[in-house]
């Protein structure tokens, strides 16, 4: 969530960075400061009333001292009135306060300068690739039908226990999907990340306090006797584990991994581009977190997009990093980088990654601060990403691994596999 003070130091700026999102935010400040001049007036009025208040009831106590009883009431009943406005002055705030807030809450974060104006997915930024794309035998299959051939993945069976989008993982697929989450969790611990086993349900205030609501909030699989949510991401448990907490400079940076599965409604996700494991309703993911120090948070951001990059050459998995357009750009980030690995007998690209720097945006909603040099309290910078998302770099193994013989397993897999080729 933005804060006032950033909107009125910033807003040119702002305006502009948000029009990349398609979004005219000059209206949407001006009602902001609107609201925002408002409250601060009923606050100054409120102060006013109860200082008066204060102040008389005071003398009428000095009064009854002193036997001036008359004196007295009649200052009681001017009390009365002030108590009466008083009441008054503090429900406009509170309506005002909470309009402030909800409409806060529905502006998207500022854009990182570097981020390009776009529409769509189609305008984002390709700023890295690695990994030269194989050439599959006559014959070679997609990874559905490779789940299929090989006994290793049950689509329908898993159509059958819940639905579509709910997979059932079998034999060596279900251990080659075990081995990828213990690889990437040891690979996350090695390089510093503090591991977690989170919650999968989170209640609301984890829900806004990331950002998921109120703007995902059609997303989520909601458990409504509880109001409680099945968790999108690991992001959610993962950054909520600080919500509220003030640190001091010298334990930055706090780090953070964890595995978990994730739910999503993904509504409307129909047709070919969805099939098998390209897009499902719960799927597994690994998932980094950092809470930085502003002054470092994208030099944090880099070091991400490193270890991401270090992974995916360990797989020796053919992919490219993207700079997200402004139109494709989640809510709350202000720079993202998605990784896409190519799936080659789909012969296209698929998202398998997606690492952001979230600045204030995060912070501000969960109150997460740091006591900075001076001892004034300052929000810190938020970053997360998936190191990495399980189902698509399943299906990128699959498929680019195949041979006539079987598919083979990435070397450096071998260990926690215990085998290296499903035939």
């Amino acid at each position: 969530m933005l804060q006032v003070p950033y909107i009125k130091a910033n807003r040119e700026d702002a305006t502009y960075q948000l029009a990349k999102r398609n979004i005219d935010a000059a209206p949407l400040f001006d009602e902001v400061l609107a609201l925002d001049e408002k409250r601060r007036q009923t606050q100054t009025k409120l102060d006013q009333v109860l200082s008066e208040s204060n102040t008389l009831s005071k003398e009428i106590g000095m009064l009854f001292k002193n036997g001036e009883t008359q004196k007295a009431n009649l200052l009681k009943e001017k009390t009365g009135q002030l108590k009466e406005t008083s009441k008054s002055l503090t429900d406009l705030l509170g309506q005002t306060s909470d309009a402030l807030n909800e409409l806060l809450y529905k502006i998207p974060n500022v854009p990182h300068e570097s981020v390009p104006a776009g529409n769509s997915d189609e305008d984002n930024l390709e700023v890295y690739s690695e990994g030269e794309i194989p050439e599959l035998f006559e014959g070679a299959l997609p990874h559905w039908e490779l789940a299929k051939k090989y006994d290793i993945i049950d689509f329908e069976l898993g159509n059958k226990i819940t639905g579509a989008g709910f997979p059932v993982y079998k034999g060596k697929g279900a251990k080659l999907q075990r081995a990828l989450i213990s690889y990437f969790l040891d690979k996350n611990t090695k390089a510093g990340y503090k591991e977690y086993q989170l919650p999968h349900l989170v209640n609301e205030a984890s829900g806004f306090g990331t950002g998921q609501l109120p703007d995902k909030e059609g997303q989520m699989y909601h458990v409504t006797e509880d109001n409680l949510y099945l968790i999108p991401t690991a992001e959610v448990p993962a950054t909520n584990l600080f919500r509220g907490e003030l640190v001091n400079a010298s334990d930055l940076p706090i780090t953070a991994t964890g595995y978990t599965p994730c739910f999503r409604r993904e509504a409307g996700s129909y047709g070919a581009h969805v099939r098998g494991l390209n897009r499902l309703h719960q799927f597994d993911k690994v998932e980094i977190l950092r809470i930085e120090h502003p002054d470092q948070s994208y030099i944090a951001l880099d070091g991400m997009v490193e270890h991401v990059k270090s992974i995916l050459k360990d797989l020796k998995l053919p992919y490219r990093i993207l700079r997200l357009c402004g139109g494709d750009l989640g809510f709350t980030a202000a720079l993202t980088y998605d990784f896409e690995v190519f799936s080659t007998a789909q012969d296209k690209w698929l998202e398998i990654s997606s690492v952001s720097n979230f600045e204030t945006f995060q912070a501000n909603r969960l109150k997460l601060r740091f006591k900075n040099k001076e001892g004034k309290n300052e929000l810190c910078h938020t970053l997360n990403g998936s190191a990495l998302a399980l189902p698509r770099v399943l299906a990128g193994i699959l498929e680019n691994y195949q041979t006539p013989e079987g598919i083979k397993i990435p070397e450096v897999l071998v260990p926690y596999t215990g085998f290296d080729i499903i035939d």
